[in-house]
């Protein structure tokens, strides 16, 4: 695994490195306005990948139990943003507590200890169940229907749904299981990336003014074709085949494609930009982990149902 990951590290610190020179002469060559800020909200973006690379990498490399904290602490993040962003009433606070101080670390401590049955559930059906149970001791009927639909949603995005990239940790495919995780990690954020650029070099057709303005039927075709043909080339760090793996970043892809999406529907519901202001040039940490949250279990369980030895 060591020597794979090294590879692919290199790799992306490589990219970073001439992105990094890209950005620093397009600075200085920036004189209207509009240019201007264009390059700044770049050089932003790549200053954060260098610390995300950093933090993530550096996870990998300490084992599967900093991996699994690193992302129970990016559940919290991002289920604290989805809330401060989302309405609530007093009504709400108990269910709200046992989200974050309960349901959430016993969920990480399920995926920790490789419980995959009650891993699979615990959220889904048992929180499901029980946190509605206890909001109703509070005797606010106002609105409870979507309330609890809030409650329901936030930890099946921010929780369950982006805890099945660790959970990856757990499969025995005849591949370290960590590179299961780069991999998914990669083609899901290059996607993003190559979407990015694809739209600002050729974006002419606005794929949905109403939901994500900035996104382009260019940049969606371009960028995702890109991210694919990385994901086809780095079959070596899976149990696919190429052709096997091309299929699979399709669906990574696409699904990445539809969390981001969604997200940006709730947004724009919530009438906000962003769901915060943690990381520079990219908004808040369920900004960068939009995409996760579709993909992440359907690569999962492809890889489970699938692969698993």
């Amino acid at each position: 695994m060591t020597s794979l990951f090294s590879l692919v590290l290199a790799a992306i610190l490589g990219l970073l490195a001439v992105a990094s020179a890209i950005g620093f002469i397009l600075q200085r060559r920036a004189t209207e306005p509009s240019s201007v800020a264009t390059v700044q909200n770049l050089n932003a973006r790549i200053r954060s990948w260098w610390i995300m690379v950093a933090v993530f990498g550096g996870a990998i490399l300490l084992g599967d139990t900093a991996t699994a904290i690193l992302f129970a602490f990016l559940s919290f993040m991002a289920l604290r943003e989805f809330w401060t962003l989302t309405p609530s009433r007093r009504g709400d606070h108990l269910a709200l507590f046992l989200s974050f101080f309960v349901v959430l670390p016993l969920h990480y401590v399920l995926l920790g200890t490789e419980w995959y049955g009650l891993f699979a559930i615990f959220i889904p059906v048992y929180a499901f169940l029980i946190l509605p149970a206890v909001a109703t001791l509070t005797g606010d009927v106002n609105e409870f229907l979507a309330r609890s639909a809030r409650v329901q949603w936030g930890l099946m995005l921010t929780v369950y749904s982006i805890s099945h990239a660790p959970a990856l940790l757990m499969l025995e495919t005849g591949t370290p299981p960590a590179l299961l995780l780069v991999y998914l990690v990669v083609v899901v954020q290059l996607s993003d990336v190559f979407q990015y650029v694809w739209g600002k070099l050729l974006g002419k057709h606005r794929f949905s003014p109403n939901i994500s303005p900035s996104k382009t039927i260019e940049g969606l075709v371009g960028g995702g074709a890109s991210a694919i043909l990385v994901g086809t080339l780095l079959y070596r760090l899976t149990p696919f085949s190429p052709l096997q793996a091309a299929a699979i970043s399709t669906v990574i892809v696409v699904a990445g494609f539809f969390g981001g999406f969604v997200l940006s529907a709730i947004k724009r519901d919530l009438n906000a930009k962003d769901w915060g202001y943690v990381i520079e040039g990219h908004g808040g940490v369920l900004d960068r982990l939009d995409s996760i949250t579709f993909a992440a279990p359907l690569f999962f369980h492809i890889v489970r149902y699938w692969f698993t030895t």
